[in-house]
């Protein structure tokens, strides 16, 4: 592509159209730009138009189509070719920092990404001068040029906090500290003293804030793998100064708003996360200054609100103080029982406290509440960081910290008991600081694993945690409720057994609650209990029909709460899987209990509830011996409907289901359902037509190969082989040719070589020694998965050694290489190259909304081996098989072998004959 007028025109029309909402226009273009992007000189017509076009939307979105051609192609992989051409690349590296410093605020940050994309790639080999050309800019005095060189700093350093230490990571920040960190310092000065010249003057302020927060990020990357020569030398100048900003309050800086942040708060907030590194990682350095940044920070927290806008600056607060007590250098600091009084009722109570900002996200943000509460994501919460603080303190003072909290905690009970209506936040805090105390140690799998030994927590769940539990209406104080869930699932391990009996159906009543976190607790409270092993598993057994019933009550009213679905259906396939491998007969009670439901989950069409359905049947079918009720057959013809399989979400699970009925009801469906089949071939026929879902086609159809009975499929047979032609003429996938030659040699295992051949030949004359020589031999390396391997393996030395056609015809140029392939596919690497263009495979449009899949993990289904036993060791099976071929064709094995199979191969094969302790006549 040329660098002209026209093809600069032409770009603007296809990047207009790729906002255009109609996905008629919109698509066409979007394949346009893909078919175009790997053209030299394309990324910098995309280049000049985010620098000259006259239209600011075209100008960004050039903008943003550059960074993404860039995150996709940038990159180098072995092996494959250069997208992005060598005369591109150097150009770009020589206008990408002018033309991102020079451009809008939008743009800029477009273009900062996309540098330090190139960055992670290049520097600073490949783009040696990027920090020189950086670091000159802030001579510039220009503050919206030195933003853009912090912030793209930033996107290039910050890595540094992640990476494992090495050599070349080593070397990289040398090189980095010594073009940067003294223009760094210099600029930090430079823009303080600024600050103090314009420091009534609210628009250069909230500028050089940004600067400010962004040099203290950027301190914090350079810092954080190893204390820096340079940085340590300049303690003084950037310690002094950050106390100095820490203890800064300025009047215009301050915000109306109660939610969001400040540069004030901003900026405090990364200075504190700095000093908690240096108070952590370099405190013998760090020591002088320790004191005064322990006394800002305290002053800091008493003095701050309540409101939202400081959570974070007040959590990375509480973390350096954490950071510092958990120190044995600082211990004298804390050792004074006044000190830890103080601590307790100006920092850790009041943070502790359940905010109306945590009432309002409990009521109406219940996913994020939970995300950040039960699944570990509150990192930056106040609850979360006077927790850790309460954990540090207890390290060396556990005797007197939990003396202090007592005390505390039965004020907050005391004045809850007074008016439980109006105090009952004083209950969720006492609730709260008791799980803190107490916790030492915890796992996802256990919960609390190490206990405060002062804390009696049998004792504190039998006063006050059971009421909650118990309380007959689940929906009074949802808060406190959801704390009670909370504090049997957390301390399950430490509990004694009778506790969490007692608490089983009380949990089961939660279920029903209205409030989504307290059903979610629930439910998951639940799972992870089923999940603990007891004796004869009392814990799960007990509850089972319990469990069902509120199955019953709750589910199909309440699909609109994906984490308590999951968390539902998890412990009901849990509490199927352990009570019927203790008693197989008891699946029969399960299906009596749960089948009406799940009809009318059917019936209904509850998109939500429909994958986890099919898979809690598959799981309750395959528990069954070698039968199929009537109830399931009954079920059968519904689960061909066509409607069924046009959602995603549904096919996964329903191939599994009907893989159940054919694995359990084979006969039964030939015999009494032998008019569905074709229905059945039809599932298969719509899922192979597809690129995202023909594997699971070829499940289904292995399946029926495996397991129906040869007549009931004879009429069918040749049918199958022609639409998988079809496709492989009109799609040839790497995904489908794995899959075809693993349903290729399954059905040679079953039907026999000569069967496999006769019907290739008779689609059309010659088609075995095709399918052979353009499919098997060159693709079989790329057969993946053990049991696939065996599969092919086996398939293949029936082939070699069972089809005549092989030895007599013109079939027999292919003998040796088919056997140097099978040989390859034991001894050499797996061949997992993909073609380019099947990177990113399209999944096919799916108008509307659409359920996705969730696996549940519960409902696992164990690697089925086709072949199981009969064979143990495909290569042994390859010897003895060739051993009798030899024996009824003396001397023409061994003499294709030395004529045409090539050395290496032939010294594996005679490790195989000697290993079965055959030989070749």
């Amino acid at each position: 592509m040329e660098l002209n007028d026209a093809n600069l025109q032409t770009l603007t029309e296809f990047l207009r159209k790729t906002l255009d909402p109609d996905p008629a226009v919109r698509r066409p273009a979007e394949k346009f730009l893909e078919s175009v992007e790997g053209n030299q000189n394309y990324p910098l017509l995309l280049l000049t138009l985010l620098e000259k076009s006259q239209d600011n939307v075209i100008r960004v979105c050039a903008a943003v189509t550059f960074k993404n051609y860039i995150k996709r192609n940038w990159r180098i992989v072995e092996d494959e070719p250069n997208k992005v051409s060598d005369l591109d690349r150097t150009a770009i590296k020589a206008n990408i920092v002018h033309l991102m410093l020079s451009s809008p605020e939008q743009i800029q940050k477009q273009l900062s990404d996309a540098i330090s994309i190139i960055g992670r790639e290049d520097f600073p080999q490949k783009w040696p001068d990027l920090l020189t050309e950086m670091v000159t800019r802030f001579r510039s005095g220009d503050f919206h040029i030195i933003n853009g060189v912090l912030r793209t700093a930033h996107s290039l350093f910050k890595r540094y906090r992640h990476e494992f230490k090495s050599n070349e990571l080593w070397s990289e920040i040398k090189l980095v500290l010594d073009t940067f960190a003294l223009p760094l310092t210099e600029l930090f000065k430079a823009t303080i003293e600024l600050c103090q010249t314009h420091a009534t003057d609210v628009n250069a302020l909230k500028v050089l804030f940004s600067s400010l927060t962004l040099i203290s990020k950027l301190f914090y990357s350079l810092n954080f793998q190893d204390l820096p020569e340079f940085f340590e030398d300049n303690m003084e100048t950037w310690m002094t100064n950050f106390h100095c900003l820490l203890t800064l309050d300025n009047k215009l800086l301050q915000t109306e708003d109660e939610e969001e942040a400040g540069l004030l708060e901003l900026l405090k907030s990364q200075i504190c996360d700095n000093a908690a590194l240096y108070a952590q990682k370099y405190d013998e350095e760090f020591q002088p200054y320790l004191p005064r940044f322990v006394t800002a920070i305290w002053n800091l927290l008493v003095s701050t609100g309540q409101e939202v806008k400081y959570d974070l600056l007040v959590s990375n607060a509480i973390q350096f103080l954490a950071s510092v007590c958990e120190r044995p250098h600082y211990k004298h600091l804390f050792e004074d029982q006044n000190t830890l009084t103080s601590i307790c009722e100006k920092v850790i109570v009041p943070n502790m406290e359940f905010r109306s900002a945590d009432e309002e996200a409990f009521e109406d943000n219940s996913e994020e509440y939970i995300r950040r509460d039960l699944e570990g994501s509150d990192i930056d919460t106040r609850r979360r960081a006077a927790c850790d603080l309460v954990r540090g303190l207890c390290k060396f003072f556990e005797g007197p910290v939990t003396a202090i909290f007592s005390g505390y905690v039965n004020s907050m009970l005391a004045e809850y008991a007074k008016n439980p209506g109006v105090n009952w936040k004083h209950k969720d805090a006492a609730i709260y600081l008791v799980t803190s105390l107490a916790s030492k140690a915890q796992t996802q799998k256990h919960g609390i694993t190490q206990a405060n030994e002062l804390v009696n927590l049998s004792e504190f769940f039998v006063n006050h945690i059971l009421s909650d539990l118990k309380s007959p209406n689940v929906n009074e104080f949802p808060v406190l409720k959801a704390d009670a869930i909370k504090y049997v699932m957390i301390f399950r391990s430490q509990l004694p057994k009778e506790h969490l009996l007692q608490a089983v159906p009380l949990l089961i009543s939660h279920l029903q609650a209205d409030s989504t976190v307290e059903h979610t607790y629930a439910a998951h409270a639940l799972e992870r209990l089923f999940t603990m092993r007891g004796p004869n598993n009392t814990t799960l057994t007990n509850y089972k029909v319990g469990i069902i019933r509120i199955f019953t009550l709750v589910g199909i009213v309440n699909p609109s709460k994906p984490h308590f679905n999951h968390y539902l259906f998890e412990s009901l396939c849990l509490s199927v899987r352990i009570t019927c491998k203790a008693n197989p007969a008891t699946v029969s009670s399960f299906e009596e209990a749960l089948f009406p439901v799940f009809t009318e989950i059917l019936q209904n069409d509850v998109q939500e509830f429909l994958p986890y359905v099919f898979q809690v049947m598959s799981l309750l079918l395959e528990m069954h011996s070698n039968s199929i009720p009537a109830s399931y057959m009954a079920l059968f013809p519904h689960l061909l409907q066509p409607a069924l399989w046009e959602r995603t979400g549904n096919i996964p699970p329903l191939v599994r289901l009907l893989q159940a009925f054919l694995e359990k009801g084979s006969a039964t469906i030939s015999s009494s359902a032998s008019d569905k089949i074709p229905g059945l071939l039809g599932v298969f026929q719509k899922l192979i037509a597809s690129k995202a879902n023909d594997h699971q086609g070829f499940y289904l159809l292995n399946s029926i190969i495996e397991h129906m009975s040869p007549e009931s499929i004879t009429q069918y047979r040749k049918q199958i082989f022609i639409l998988l032609f079809q496709r492989l003429q009109s799609s040839k996938t790497t995904k489908f040719i794995k899959s075809f030659l693993v349903f290729v040699n399954l059905y040679c295992v079953k039907y026999g070589a000569i069967a496999l051949q006769e019907i290739f030949d008779t689609i059309q004359p010659k088609m075995f020694g095709m399918v052979l020589e353009k499919i098997i031999i060159p693709e079989v390396q790329k057969v993946s998965g053990a049991v696939e391997k065996k599969i092919c393996a086996v398939g293949i030395t029936k082939i070699l050694t069972e089809c005549p056609s092989m030895m007599d015809t013109e079939y027999t140029k292919l003998w040796t290489p088919l056997l140097q392939a099978l040989i390859g596919l034991f001894e050499l690497p797996e061949d997992d190259s993909v073609p380019d263009d099947e990177h990113f495979i399209d999944i096919e449009d799916t108008p509307g909304y659409q359920t996705a899949f969730s696996q549940l993990a519960f409902a696992g289904k164990k690697e089925h081996d086709p072949i199981g036993d009969a064979v143990g060791n495909p290569k042994i099976l390859l010897a003895q098989s060739l051993h009798k071929l030899s024996t009824a064709c003396p001397g023409r094995v061994p003499s294709m072998l030395s004529t045409s199979l090539n050395a290496e191969a032939l010294q594996f094969l005679q490790g195989y004959l000697q290993a079965a302790s055959v030989q070749l006549v």
